[in-house]
């Protein structure tokens, strides 16, 4: 798979106000810069991702003869500078990590290493999608196309609770001690799996056994040998970052707005493709719809698909991935904003 690359951001001093003397951040790339310099796509990652969980994406999505493919790692996720390998703490040390960085970190490597201001598309699933509404509102001359999966420009208020009570499993293990972990929190990041297991997937998924159909036989067995080891390769203080993190996206508050989300999406001048989930419960078509409506050039499409918020990244699933496919290549074909 090949090892991440890693970029030096120097001094950087957080929208937390809190500061790193030497900031990293990590990423991939697939194909090369054309001559013009016009053909780069910056993937932000999602929740617990890092660059080789995306890499799917090239080839069935992003074809590398064509485009310039970045798979970024954002900050608290364990590759790019994390509580794990740096000196970052958590919110009861006064971090809190904002989409604000990973944008401004992103722009950076953007800037010195590639010599590009104008990506040819901007793309994210989920966190990443948040990241992607940064990206429009905070640097509107910066992105012609963006396109967010199954993911909202705001937490929303249901979204809320869910994610207290994933960073609620977490901090409830025997080895929280208030401030950090002082061993590995089993228990806690067992009861995590299990909570996402029963959101990321839709009821439809487990009514007509799709995790049968992948080879487990039992949702137990599901969650142990799937979503289990999936955070369990995270330090539970990235996995604490990360949860605290998607709790403050308000692309409102980041951009100064207040509480007014639709002046804050009326910034967004790119021309911005909105792909929902039809099950998903992280992200209800609702919320998408009603936040594309906001949007100067936003256009909304639904995928029918019982994946639930998993919909919108489809690894193991050509047929989704030929919808996606078909629609970017629409948003590409047209005139950038």
């Amino acid at each position: 798979m090949g090892l991440d690359q890693s970029y030096s951001l120097g001094h950087f001093r957080f929208h937390c106000g809190q500061e790193l003397a030497d900031a990293q951040i990590t990423y991939k790339q697939f194909g090369q810069l054309n001559r013009d310099r016009s053909n780069l796509v910056l993937h932000p990652s999602s929740f617990g991702a890092w660059s080789e969980d995306m890499q799917w994406l090239v080839g069935p999505i992003f074809d590398p003869s064509r485009w310039c493919v970045l798979l970024v790692n954002q900050f608290g996720n364990g590759r790019s500078s994390s509580p794990s390998n740096s000196a970052m703490g958590l919110a009861e040390q006064g971090w809190l990590l904002s989409h604000i960085d990973n944008v401004r970190a992103q722009k950076q490597l953007l800037e010195d290493v590639f010599g590009v201001n104008r990506p040819a598309l901007i793309y994210g699933w989920s966190m990443g999608a948040q990241q992607v509404y940064h990206w429009g509102a905070l640097e509107p001359e910066w992105s012609s196309r963006l396109c967010c999966l199954c993911g909202t420009a705001r937490t929303t208020a249901h979204n809320r609770l869910f994610l207290l009570s994933l960073r609620q499993a977490l901090t409830a293990d025997p080895a929280w001690d208030g401030a950090a972990f002082r061993a590995k929190p089993e228990q806690g990041l067992r009861t995590f799996a299990l909570i996402y297991a029963s959101w990321a997937a839709s009821q439809a998924f487990y009514r007509q056994d799709v995790h049968g159909q992948l080879g487990y036989p039992s949702v137990d067995d599901y969650v142990e040998r799937s979503w289990l080891p999936a955070y369990q390769r995270h330090d539970p203080h990235d996995l604490i970052a990360m949860v605290d993190c998607w709790l403050a996206n308000d692309l409102a508050e980041a951009t100064g707005h207040g509480s007014d989300l639709a002046g804050a999406l009326a910034q967004i001048k790119a021309r911005t493709l909105v792909i929902a989930g039809r099950h998903d419960l992280y992200f209800p078509p609702a919320d998408l719809a009603y936040e594309t409506s906001l949007l100067p050039r936003g256009r909304f499409e639904l995928l029918d698909s019982v994946w639930g918020h998993r919909a919108g990244n489809p690894r193991d699933d050509p047929e989704q991935q030929g919808q996606i496919r078909e629609l970017l290549l629409g948003l590409m074909a047209e005139t950038p904003a």
